[in-house]
């Protein structure tokens, strides 16, 4: 680095550090949420197991029986006590309709979006 100009060394410098900077800050950020994630995908295997709530796979299949659409979102939620999965369906509209299905039973509580009767199976 000695034979180079001075004003690209105050350009290699700073940047060089800024690089490792975030290289340092991105590592740290990824890899704690995999273990907090990974942690909570296990114990919601661990409550499907043991039979305390359906499997995902058995609420998609009863869900897309009924309604039309791509599955583009699951979450899994507890909402005062009751476990929820909230899955998003996008129709042939591209309208994107919310169901909101306990997690315990199976039983569709609720569903929100726009034009949710051009998703209905007929």
């Amino acid at each position: 680095m000695k034979n180079l100009p001075c004003y690209l060394l105050k350009l290699i410098i700073p940047t060089a550090a800024f690089i490792a900077a975030a290289l340092a800050i991105a590592f740290c950020l990824t890899a704690a949420v995999p273990a907090s994630a990974d942690e909570d995908w296990r114990k919601l295997h661990e409550e499907v197991q043991a039979g305390r709530i359906k499997p995902l796979g058995e609420i998609l299949d009863s869900l897309l029986r009924d309604w039309e659409g791509q599955v583009i979102d699951v979450e899994f939620e507890e909402d005062d006590g009751m476990r929820l999965y909230e899955i998003e369906l996008l129709g042939s509209e591209g309208q994107v309709v919310e169901f909101e299905v306990n997690a315990v039973t199976g039983e569709l509580i609720g569903i929100e979006g726009n034009n949710i009767n051009g998703m209905k199976r007929q």
